[in-house]
């Protein structure tokens, strides 16, 4: 069978499912036998689907039923969202489960980070003029003081808070948002972060302030790297969709990349705020060493059995 007799033979099922979606979408409700009848039809084009994926990839049918598809899933299984069971669901079940989903770019983000930081870090603290060419010569020249531009006035510091939580925010929403440039820009914020970050550490250590600058910064740097990394990984989903999109279109594929690095994004926001929080109040408090690790490692802890382990019982339970 070619494609115009395949097309022959099922486009009136097709084109009836396609009358009941625009029923729906004039805010009409579904008849029972309207719902047995989609559910008739939905089967049947997943069916469709398959059989076009395998014999006919190429064909702008395969699109067409792809669209179809989605169209027809998101009105079946559209949900009440006045409904606190489904937030909480998705806050429990869902997002836990595209985390543990999306791990490997979470982890790819977290590489292009952490090797120009190591690169950034030994440069500085071999040589710290190096860092004048990463636009750190003021930095450089407040810590060979033995200074630490960290203390922040205590009447300052819920504006401090507020300015770093949308400061963190805006990088979080750039590393995502970069995906659609192919990843360039995702790489690129995330290299050049990694770089700054590690070469401040190694003027730091060079000078001997190394403590005094990782007391700051551990409170709350847990939380904000771990974000940072998982934003990144939503853009470079966005950016592996586009490169590789498989049997889809460019733009199919980049909708199903989006509708799980969406899910990152936004949890991202909460847990910023959350950061911002801390370096706006804790980190740069005068509270002992400890207690900045203690913060540090222990929002750690909870943040990473969250994504890790939230939801696996009750998937490994279900049939």
């Amino acid at each position: 069978m070619n494609v115009n007799e395949f097309i022959k033979s099922r486009e009136l099922d097709w084109q009836r499912l396609e009358q009941l979606l625009r029923h729906h979408q004039g805010h009409a409700a579904f008849s029972a036998s309207e719902v047995q009848e989609l559910g008739i039809l939905y089967r049947a084009v997943i069916s469709d689907l398959a059989l076009a994926r395998r014999d006919f990839p190429n064909q702008r049918v395969t699109l067409f039923l792809n669209q179809l598809l989605t169209r027809t899933h998101s009105i079946i299984y559209q949900r009440d969202v006045s409904d606190p069971r489904q937030f909480i669901r998705y806050l429990t079940h869902g997002l836990p489960s595209v985390y543990r989903q999306t791990a490997l770019y979470t982890l790819a983000a977290f590489l292009l980070f952490i090797i120009p930081a190591i690169v950034g870090y030994h440069l500085a603290d071999v040589n710290p003029a190096t860092a004048d060419m990463f636009g750190l010569a003021e930095e450089r020249a407040v810590l060979a003081n033995q200074e630490i531009w960290t203390n922040i006035p205590l009447e300052n510091r819920p504006f401090a808070s507020a300015f770093i939580m949308s400061n963190n925010i805006r990088i979080a929403i750039l590393a995502f948002a970069g995906g659609i440039t192919f990843g360039i820009f995702t790489v690129y914020i995330l290299t050049t972060n990694g770089l700054l970050i590690g070469a401040v550490m190694g003027l730091a250590v060079h000078y001997g302030m190394g403590l005094p600058l990782l007391t700051f910064i551990i409170g709350h740097g847990v939380i904000e790297l771990s974000v940072v990394f998982m934003a990144g990984g939503a853009g470079l989903q966005l950016s592996w969709a586009l490169l590789n999109p498989g049997p889809y279109s460019r733009r199919n594929a980049l909708a199903l990349a989006a509708q799980r690095a969406v899910v990152l994004a936004t949890a991202a926001i909460p847990l910023l705020v959350l950061a911002g929080l801390i370096e706006g109040f804790l980190s740069p408090s005068s509270l002992p060493f400890p207690v900045h690790v203690a913060v540090g490692i222990g929002t750690g802890v909870i943040v990473y059995a969250y994504w890790g382990f939230a939801g696996r019982r009750a998937v490994a339970k279900s049939p």
